[in-house]
């Protein structure tokens, strides 16, 4: 299961001419992070607004994924939830400079966490957890209450651009114990082995390599098993967990799963179908905060035609 750790081009450094735009960006986003919540959330739609216009391929990816995961849905629907998306996602982008540049700013009073004692149950039985998420448009907003529960690290992708590198990875240490890339396998197994919570997400096309195919809104999508193997390795419980927001209210909800039964059953295929369904099942509550703008069936089977039009 181990990886080959991928060779990368060593970054500029930070000081560089050619990040100042980045530390311009940084600063404006330093500002934004102390703004009224109801200023927050008008420039994340109007950043939404922006990227729609403005985004034509990755306007075309959501387009094409909403209308094959919503066929019931009329075209206007369709095209409805494509802008809604967009907007979800502008706040989720702006929102989570909130904990990674003002982590002082208490919002602990508009965090409501629901199936906590899932948690608890299965960090009581020693054997570290398998916390299975997906890529919704709340992400790091949630920081604060979920670093508060002490026990869950988080995973990663890193980013070429090193003034964002360090701006994730220092915003997510003020809250979690670990922050793990995660092409590193042997620091996830060690911290499941002391009992730790990893938040995994398994939802996105990495390629055939180390991915099966199983639907995903009746759609054949290349999913990855690292989740069911890393729970088979260590034997460790695996519950899922969803984070959505409610933008009218100003609050944001944490739900944790009841341990998955009989998951991982041995069969990563069977695995991989159980994971999607339960996946969309969360999805379809709010299917506007998902990243539909991610090519999550980019990957085809055999001999299919491609699935986006671009590629065609």
């Amino acid at each position: 299961m181990a990886k080959r750790k991928r060779i990368r081009t060593p970054p500029p450094p930070l000081w560089s001419p050619k990040l100042w735009p980045t530390w311009l960006l940084l600063g404006v986003c330093w500002l934004i992070a102390r703004l009224p919540l109801s200023w927050v959330f008008w420039l994340g739609r109007r950043l939404g607004d922006v990227t729609y216009r403005l985004g034509r391929s990755r306007r075309l990816v959501a387009q094409t994924n909403i209308a094959r995961c919503f066929p019931e849905l009329s075209e206007a629907e369709q095209q409805q939830l494509v802008r809604d998306s967009f907007q979800a996602l502008g706040i989720g982008a702006v929102e989570l400079m909130i904990p990674w540049l003002n982590p002082k700013r208490d919002l602990s009073d508009r965090f409501d966490v629901i199936g906590k004692e899932h948690l608890d149950q299965a960090i009581a039985e020693g054997r570290g957890v398998v916390l299975i998420g997906g890529h919704f448009a709340v992400m790091d907003m949630i920081s604060q209450p979920l670093g508060d529960m002490g026990c869950i690290d988080v995973m990663y992708r890193y980013n070429k651009n090193p003034v964002w590198e360090r701006l994730q990875v220092n915003g997510r240490k003020r809250y979690f114990e670990g922050v793990i890339e995660r092409d590193d396998t042997r620091q996830t197994l060690r911290r499941l082995k002391q009992g730790r919570a990893i938040w995994y997400a398994a939802d996105q096309d990495y390629g055939p390599k180390h991915s099966i195919f199983a639907p995903f809104f009746g759609v054949p999508a290349a999913t990855i098993v690292a989740a069911s193997r890393f729970a088979r390795l260590n034997n460790s419980p695996a519950l899922f967990m969803r984070q959505t927001r409610n933008e009218a209210k100003q609050r944001w909800e944490i739900c944790f799963s009841p341990i998955l039964e009989g998951f991982p059953s041995g069969d990563d295929e069977q695995d991989a179908q159980r994971l999607n369904a339960l996946l969309e099942d969360q999805v379809r509550l709010h299917p506007e905060q998902y990243l539909w703008l991610h090519k999550r069936f980019k990957t085809r089977p055999p001999g299919e035609p491609a699935f986006y039009p671009e590629e065609a």
